[in-house]
């Protein structure tokens, strides 16, 4: 049952990353890539996560955290660059 599990959340897991990497690729404007590479740090913490859960690794919690701090400065700096790019 957890092999069948693993499986199912890897398939979809890169499904995800796939199509953000093709939304990083094609994306028409520069908010469009920030939100797909968002997008594709949320995929990686989400198989992290989900790694840690199915082999139950209690260590890989802190990574989990400097993952998600590094989404979301990254995030609000690309933003914030944006703007001041179309002003």
């Amino acid at each position: 049952m957890t092999t069948l599990l693993a499986v199912a959340l890897t398939g979809l897991l890169s499904v995800t990353a796939l199509l953000a990497l093709a939304r990083i690729y094609r994306g028409p404007s520069l908010l469009d890539r920030i939100v797909a590479a968002d997008l594709l740090l949320s995929t990686m913490l989400g198989a992290v996560g989900a790694e840690a859960a199915i082999n139950r690794h209690p260590t890989t919690v802190p990574v989990l955290v400097v993952l998600s701090l590094l989404g979301f400065v990254g995030s609000v700096s690309l933003v914030r660059f944006a703007l001041r790019q179309e002003a």
